[in-house]
């Protein structure tokens, strides 16, 4: 295993306090976290931590090979900083998939962005609300959007998308009305071809509700029911970037304002993270700077 990774793992177990709080904040599974501190320990030929049902704490000899860590930590970010000290010399083709909807609605800028940044850089961007696999197509980068992403993908969460159930004013007139999560089950849900018959899930107090929902009309792309909601067709669980300019204008109805639809996270899905190339890196690293500034 790569001795740099398991001096980095080492210092950011050290620095959150637990083995569970490392792997979040590395975006790596807790069992790659331990097989890095064993690789570590094998290393220094000694015990690094001292461990308890509640917390671990640092031996004399893991206190030891911290500051040794962080030395060498140190000089290799030197080393990597000199050969990076001309950043818009980064050049390549980056392959990037995403679906209609980010593409669209929020990787054209960030894209233009980035390659202000990076002039030598061609970004083929690969729009696509299909499954893609990385290898067969090219791709460098699948950005998906799914809180039910396999675990035993490689993948940074980038940000989140957030969704308001939605409907035209004249909908609402002319149907029954909707006070409660129960009333939304007797309503046209427009709803993802890829979840059929659905659940949608709301916040509700703080805890998570579930109410099933059922349509006459489905599709793949968020663009497409959002045209469907506003010729009255039903109500629709849509993105708060493609809604909020239509419930401003008094086109579209927030349903159930107090409640909020469940946020689904937002990630770049990769192949490897074993010798990862320096433009895919800045590209996701901009990617996470970005989606900060971005509400959607």
């Amino acid at each position: 295993m790569d001795r740099i990774t398991s001096a980095k793992v080492f210092i950011t177990i050290v620095e959150q306090g637990s083995m569970t709080s490392a792997a979040t904040a590395l975006d790596m599974s807790r069992s790659m976290v331990t097989r890095y501190l064993k690789e570590m320990e094998d290393w220094a030929g000694a015990r690094l931590f001292h461990r308890s049902t509640r917390s671990i704490t640092l031996t004399s000899a893991g206190e030891q090979i911290l500051a040794q860590c962080q030395q060498v930590l140190a000089i290799a970010d030197n080393i990597e900083n000199i050969a990076l000290s001309k950043d818009k010399e980064i050049t390549g083709v980056l392959r990037v998939s995403a679906s209609q909807f980010l593409a669209e609605e929020v990787l054209a800028v960030m894209v233009q962005k980035f390659l202000v940044l990076y002039p030598k850089v061609v970004l083929d961007l690969h729009v696509s609300n299909q499954t893609i696999n990385l290898i067969e197509d090219r791709i460098d980068l699948a950005i998906r959007i799914s809180n039910d992403l396999d675990p035993n993908l490689i993948a940074r969460k980038l940000g989140q998308c957030h969704s308001k159930l939605c409907a035209t004013p004249e909908y609402i007139k002319q149907n029954l009305p909707i006070k409660t999560l129960e009333d939304i089950s007797k309503h046209n849900c427009l709803t993802y071809s890829y979840f059929g018959n659905a659940h949608w899930k709301l916040l509700v107090n703080g805890q998570v509700e579930s109410v099933p929902v059922q349509g006459n009309f489905y599709a793949n792309e968020s663009s497409v029911l959002l045209q469907a909601v506003l010729v009255n067709a039903g109500i629709a669980m849509l993105p708060l970037s493609s809604v909020s300019k239509h419930i401003a204008k008094g086109e579209l109805v927030e349903i159930l304002p107090k409640y909020d639809c469940v946020a689904l996270d937002i990630h770049g899905v990769y192949r490897s993270r074993e010798h990862m190339p320096m433009l895919l890196r800045k590209f996701i690293d901009f990617l996470v700077d970005e989606f900060k500034l971005l509400a959607i």
